[in-house]
């Protein structure tokens, strides 16, 4: 070999270590080897149904989830399906010949049915008595009118219902969920991750109940099928608020957007567990701030997920309300009443069984899908 030709074999070799060198400095650091505590490989988490069930089968390819937009567009005709009984009922109480005093206890009635509460059922009420009496209107266009004009105030659209997941430099965004047993709370951190992928947010999902295995490996397989790692511990029954610290430190390291920590179904009568609760939240800070704290409930529960909502709010600072089972029942007058209850908004629907069954909460489209 010439000189010459050894000194153009020497450059090119070099351009190349250089263009590979710059290409490693502009990834994101990875995982150790191994991975983190309690994570795992996609191809090696089962499949899930939609009602939930882990199946052996491995995960073959990732989903793309619905956009926000679709999934209200489809969600808000079905929501109009369910709570048809209460909006029909009530026009047809309003639009009688004569409404005396025993229409208007009809009219509450069917409220208080409705899981308003008494005093939103009675403040409705007596708002709608005094504008008919003013306008001494029968026409229904107009009662109509009247009617979501009332029913918007109660459900208040002035809310914040955004689910904050804006990360700040060098954290990110974390979000505890939290329930009793059997509200679907897995599901929702499930289906809370696919919204997020769609919004094409990094997210890691942790799996701090642990005190059922099969809570974490329905979680993690939530996360396989649209590509998001879970952090969980191989111990049944280790330390749900170590599991849940790991996560956020894996996020942080991983330069994750979100972090949604999954907790263990409490029943709200048993002081202990709630006190953990309390801790898991404490030890999560001591990584980075807890941005949201949703609270899971099953909407046909009625008033019991409000005496609910109520106990989670005094062991952990509650910021918005998920409620889901929405689909199949005329009682979303829930979302007033513990509205009203706790001072906290309902972000997040569920209305079916489906992956993208999830959707933010609109006061207007909740309101007209009620009435219409």
């Amino acid at each position: 070999m010439t000189p010459e030709l050894m000194w153009i074999v020497i450059a090119a070799a070099a351009v190349v270590l250089l263009v590979v060198f710059g290409v490693l400095l502009l990834r994101k650091p990875k995982a150790p080897k191994g991975g983190y505590p309690g994570t795992r490989d996609v191809d090696d988490v089962p499949d899930i149904t939609d009602e939930g069930v882990v199946e052996d089968s491995p995960v073959a390819t990732l989903e793309r989830p619905e956009s926000a937009r679709g999934r209200l567009e489809r969600l808000r005709g079905r929501l109009a399906k369910s709570n048809t009984v209460l909006g029909k009922g009530l026009l047809k109480l309003l639009s009688r010949e004569r409404i005396d005093q025993d229409t208007w206890d009809e009219i509450e009635d069917t409220l208080l049915m409705a899981d308003l509460g008494t005093d939103a059922s009675v403040e409705l009420v007596e708002n709608l008595k005094k504008r008919v009496r003013v306008t001494g209107t029968k026409d229904p266009g107009e009662l109509k009118a009247l009617l979501r004009e009332e029913m918007l105030a109660l459900v208040d659209p002035t809310l914040d219902r955004s689910v904050h997941t804006e990360a700040v430099p060098g954290k990110p965004a974390v979000v505890l969920v939290v329930g009793v047993n059997g509200v679907g709370k897995t599901t929702t951190v499930g289906k809370l991750a696919r919204v997020l992928v769609a919004e094409d947010k990094d997210v890691l999902l942790g799996a701090a109940d642990t005190f059922r295995a099969a809570a974490a490996d329905q979680l993690e397989t939530w996360g396989a099928r649209v590509g998001v790692p879970t952090v969980r511990s191989e111990q049944e029954g280790a330390d749900p608020a170590s599991v849940a610290y790991d996560a956020v430190k894996a996020g942080i390291d991983q330069e994750a957007d979100v972090v949604l920590v999954d907790t263990a179904g409490r029943l709200q009568n048993k002081a202990g567990l709630m006190d953990q609760l309390g801790k898991v939240k404490r030890v999560i800070e001591k990584a980075a701030e807890v941005d949201e704290v949703l609270l899971v409930i099953d909407a046909t529960t009625g008033q019991n997920g409000m005496a609910q909502a109520k106990v989670f709010a005094e062991a952990v600072d509650i910021t918005g309300i998920v409620l889901t089972k929405l689909d199949g029942t005329a009682k979303g007058g829930i979302v007033v009443a513990i509205q009203r209850g706790l001072g906290v908004p309902v972000k997040l629907i569920g209305l079916g069984e489906g992956p993208d069954d999830l959707a933010p909460f609109n006061a207007e489209q909740f309101v007209d899908a009620i009435i219409d």
